[in-house]
Order: C-alpha cells, then sequence, then structure tokens
C-alpha cells in the first residue's frame, strides 16, 4: 500500500518519503547524507570495473549522473537530482534500472538458455543478493 503520492520527474521528496519508497521498493538502497545508496559487492577488480562501466551506460543513457565510490571488491552508487539538489522521481527510476540490471542472473526469470558463470571461484561476478 503506497502512502507517498508520486511526484513530478524533478519534485524533490522528503527524506521521510524517500526512506519509505526504499524499504518498500528497492530495499537494499538507504539514504544518506541527502543520496540514496547502494553498495555493490563484486569478486575483485575485473567484476567492478563491469559494474562501474554497466552503471555508466544506464546512467549516461538515462541522463543522469550518480557518483560512484570505486574499490577492489565493491562499487558504492550514490544518486541524487544535481538540479532539484535532492532526491526525486529521477532517483528512484535510475536505482530500478541498475537494480534489474546488476541483479539479474540467467536462469532465475526466464528458461535457463543463458547457463550464468560456472560455480567456480575463477569466474565469479558479482556476489548477489
Amino acid at each position: 500500500m503506497t502512502q507517498w503520492r508520486r511526484k513530478g520527474a524533478d519534485e524533490v521528496y522528503p527524506a521521510d518519503e524517500v526512506e519509505a519508497r526504499l524499504k518498500a521498493e528497492l530495499p537494499q538502497w538507504y539514504l544518506e547524507d541527502g543520496w540514496i545508496r547502494r553498495k555493490y559487492k563484486t569478486s575483485g577488480w575485473k567484476a567492478t570495473l563491469m559494474v562501474v562501466n554497466t552503471v555508466g551506460h544506464l546512467a549516461e543513457a538515462a541522463w543522469h549522473h550518480p557518483d560512484l565510490s570505486v574499490s577492489y571488491a565493491f562499487v558504492t552508487v550514490k544518486l541524487m537530482n544535481h538540479a532539484a539538489k535532492g532526491i526525486t522521481e529521477k532517483d528512484f527510476a535510475l536505482a530500478r534500472k541498475i537494480e534489474e540490471v546488476l541483479m539479474w542472473q540467467p536462469g532465475k526469470d526466464e528458461p535457463a538458455v543463458l547457463e550464468g558463470t560456472p560455480d567456480d571461484p575463477r569466474f565469479k561476478y558479482l556476489k548477489y543478493d
């Protein structure tokens, strides 16, 4: 049951509504210091770079630019609408798309034609939730 009114693309949500929406729609994301954030754990540098490139592609295509913190085995994504100076519908939309693409696993939602990476440490990619 939604307790908030959807706002226009550039209307800023108050913190309590941001937290409620994150809990309901994006439970791995959290609000901190005016940004919505998510830390993606990876298996190492190669996977980290793939995450960075994927987020970069989605953000550029959406014309919405996150801040990223990049380390050997994780990427932290931070979203805030810079022009609006707060969290807007654009942030939620991009967070959902990032989550959908990065957390997709072959065989989970469709026939297992695409088998996914082998269960072998040499081929690990993301640490899925």
